[in-house]
């Protein structure tokens, strides 16, 4: 059979749009919106991922301020620097990039971002939002899941949807948005045993667990549709997924490719949020806008 490959990089353009629209409203109501991007890292890949959310901010209409700190930053450093940054109100989104220096806590880190401006649902208060349906930036990788599976009108309620992996960057809060759409939704983790006993019978599965070629042909139906959300460098510099590509086409219905499937998706969200969150603020900011 032939296998769908659904490509995030039409939708992540329609996403970019909409994005540069709202900023147009924005700088016509007299706000610029800005996102502030804090890396402590001297990972080339990293660099560079940070570069192209710098460009697509730009050519979205957005300010993009790279806080870059040097790999020897300290815990100290880092968190006056979120806190600055959640203080001023020039700055309407904040992204903590990782890696971090060695013994830096992520998990400490991100609880100094403003829920206002946590664009990409790193806090845990906005993670607790989104597990009781209270309003919150759901982390973009997430969100991007979905928003994926909606434009190629793949239903979800109903549906037995397997999500590998567990991380509160995409596994954790990927289960609570499959749930408010209905979604029967299993969580798969390193204990969880053979991948198969869950997969085999799944109509979607979701893959995310950051090991290269873990999801292969013999894990899936041939009518399951297949999101890959891995990104894994190779000693020769390609980057793959977590599925293993070539043993699942021709099995599944669809499957999402690495790179061009769910990476390009997140970044347009990132530059979403960020003028929702500027609008939100603005709102605020107006004597007697609230209610």
């Amino acid at each position: 059979m032939s296998t769908v490959l659904l490509s995030g990089k039409a939708l992540a353009r329609i996403i970019q749009q909409k994005a540069h629209q709202e900023a147009r409203d924005l700088e016509a109501d007299g706000l610029r919106p800005t996102l502030a991007v804090v890396v402590a890292t001297d990972d080339g890949s990293t660099h560079w991922y940070v570069r192209s959310i710098e460009r697509a901010a730009e050519s979205a209409g957005i300010s993009c301020r790279i806080v870059d700190l040097g790999p020897d930053a300290t815990g100290q450093v880092l968190a006056s620097v979120l806190k600055g940054l959640s203080d001023d109100s020039s700055v309407n989104g904040i992204i903590l990039q990782t890696p971090l220096p060695l013994g830096v806590r992520t998990d400490e880190l991100v609880a100094h971002i403003d829920l206002e401006k946590d664009v990409d649902g790193a806090n845990p208060l906005s993670l607790g939002r989104l597990a009781v349906g209270q309003p919150s930036f759901a982390p973009a990788t997430a969100r991007a899941v979905i928003e994926i599976l909606d434009h190629f009108d793949i239903p979800l309620a109903g549906r037995n949807v397997v999500v590998i992996g567990r991380s509160a960057v995409v596994g954790k809060p990927l289960s609570l948005l499959l749930l408010e759409r209905d979604a029967a939704v299993t969580v798969c983790h390193s204990k969880s045993g053979p991948l198969e006993k869950y997969t085999k019978t799944a109509d979607v599965v979701v893959v995310a667990a950051g090991r290269a070629g873990l999801l292969n042909g013999g894990h899936v139906s041939s009518e399951a549709v297949v999101i890959d959300v891995g990104t894994n460098v190779l000693p020769d510099g390609s980057l793959v997924g977590d599925v293993d590509e070539g043993s699942v086409r021709g099995i599944v219905a669809a499957l999402t490719p690495v790179p061009g499937g769910v990476g390009s998706v997140t970044t347009s969200l990132l530059l979403l949020h960020t003028t929702e969150a500027a609008r939100n603020q603005s709102r605020v900011l107006v004597p007697g806008a609230a209610g």
